[in-house]
């Protein structure tokens, strides 16, 4: 029997993608908050279920030989770098097994997992960040990330994941606030205003938008705050407050209000420029996104007949990247502001071939047969693009392209368990499977992106 409290030498065979260490004791599964799989540690349990017990590590009786010398990140207790403490290439080949883990999970069991895709590049990689801020019993402002399961912030400006810009930027806003005594937010009595900075770069940081996410509708001194925020960070082409007056976990409100620019920036994907709103998708990481378009766009291999249903479409960036090599492309997307990026990004560019749609995905086969009401003409798509939120497709959308005249999908996604469940799916209904490719797109965390591609037999 484990005890709540007591301390145990435990083993440490494996190391989980929220970060901590999994080893047994007297048979029962324990996760070890500071370990890391080939440790052997001094661990003390603080919680007890039935299935499992929590424990922290105490001491490192022996250190792993996967360990690094060096702290990948002065910050403690936020949780975002599950993978901080070993070297990048064992995290590259937990990233790989947890992928192949979930395709056996699912049954398929003959899965060709290839090496994860890295740029290598482990810092400083985001050009997104979104941060909580509050404030302590003697007035100083926090801001930095919720530790795990939490909503206590911990303290991290100079996040090693964010470009060194935002950073100084934070620093800056800080000083204002406590200049002008801007209140933060109290999540217990649902007073004070500020309650997030939200930041987005360009690739070259030469754009930048500024959200504050505020319990309000405006901002005290907002004349002065836009001046010397400008004069300062001559990147900052656009800041907005948004509204969000809710008691929610949502960090982000409906509308935007905006203070300064024009409330967006540009950014260029695979040749394509593309406008971004504050409320669109856009993968944090351009360099590796850039990687899996032109990973997706090869596994198409178009021949330029073809008509591509981009689904889960955001700004259009991956569907208008390979407008050029189709015939026609149809974008789906439930976020009215990132489809109407998605229509000027087209027009932008120059691409007359796509057409976007402002609904779920997962009714798209009604919106196709409004289409051809309105047009009077069959639509019949060859090659989907799918590239679901955490919660993969649903098994309607699934059964409708299993069922029509989709020839060939490829199916980008963030979660290696839902996509594994799909591919069970499509794989049981006409389709075959690829070779499962994993790309790094977020380094020291554990999450990992998977394209697969799969055609109709």
């Amino acid at each position: 029997m484990i005890l709540k409290n007591k301390e145990y030498e435990i083993e440490i065979e494996d190391l989980n993608n929220l970060g901590y260490g999994v080893g047994h004791i007297e048979g029962g599964v324990v996760f070890v908050g500071g370990a890391v799989d080939g440790d052997r540690v001094l661990a003390r349990v603080i919680l007890v279920k039935k299935n499992y017990a929590i424990a922290r590590t105490e001491k490192i009786l022996r250190p792993s030989v996967y360990r690094t010398e060096k702290p990948f990140c002065a910050y403690k207790g936020c949780g975002g770098c599950a993978y901080a403490d070993i070297n990048y290439e064992r995290e590259l080949e937990l990233k790989r097994e947890r992928v192949q883990s979930a395709f056996h999970k699912c049954g398929i069991k003959n899965a060709q997992i290839m090496p994860v895709f890295s740029t290598y590049k482990t810092e400083h990689y985001r050009n997104k960040a979104q941060y909580p801020i509050t404030q302590d019993k003697n007035g100083e402002y926090r801001v930095g990330f919720y530790a795990p399961k939490s909503h206590r912030i911990v303290s991290a400006v100079e996040c090693p994941l964010q470009p060194v810009l935002f950073a100084d930027i934070l620093k800056a806003l800080i000083e204002f606030f406590k200049t002008h005594k801007i209140s933060a937010y109290d999540e217990e009595t649902g007073k004070g205003l500020l309650r997030h900075i939200y930041l987005r770069a360009s690739k070259d940081e030469k754009e930048v938008t500024l959200v504050l996410v505020i319990n309000g509708r405006s901002l005290p001194m907002s004349e002065l705050f836009v001046k010397e925020i400008t004069e300062r960070f001559s990147a900052i082409t656009s800041i907005m407050l948004n509204v969000n007056t809710d008691d929610t976990n949502v960090v982000c409100g409906e509308e935007y209000i905006t203070l300064y620019g024009e409330g967006y920036l540009f950014d260029t994907m695979c040749g394509v420029t593309l406008k971004i709103s504050p409320a669109s998708f856009y993968q944090v990481n351009r360099a590796v996104a850039e990687a899996i378009y032109t990973k997706a766009k090869e596994l198409a291999a178009f021949k330029g007949d073809e008509c591509l249903l981009d689904l889960y479409c955001g700004i259009g960036s991956i569907g208008l990247s390979m407008a050029d090599s189709v015939c026609s492309l149809i974008g789906v997307e439930v976020v009215p502001q990132a489809v109407e990026c998605a229509k000027e990004n087209a027009e932008r560019n120059g691409i007359k071939n796509a057409s976007f749609f402002c609904a779920d995905a997962s009714g798209t086969q009604n919106i196709i047969e409004a289409a051809e009401r309105s047009t009077g003409q069959k639509i019949s798509f060859d090659t989907v693009i799918l590239d679901p939120p955490r919660k993969g497709c649903t098994e309607t959308l699934l059964e409708y392209l299993a069922s029509g005249s989709c020839k060939k999908i490829i199916y980008v996604s963030c979660n290696p368990d839902t996509l594994a469940r799909d591919a069970a799916f499509l794989t049981q209904n006409g389709f075959s499977m690829s070779e499962v490719y994993p790309y790094d797109m977020f380094p020291r965390t554990g999450h990992v992106e998977t394209i697969v591609c799969f055609d109709k037999q």
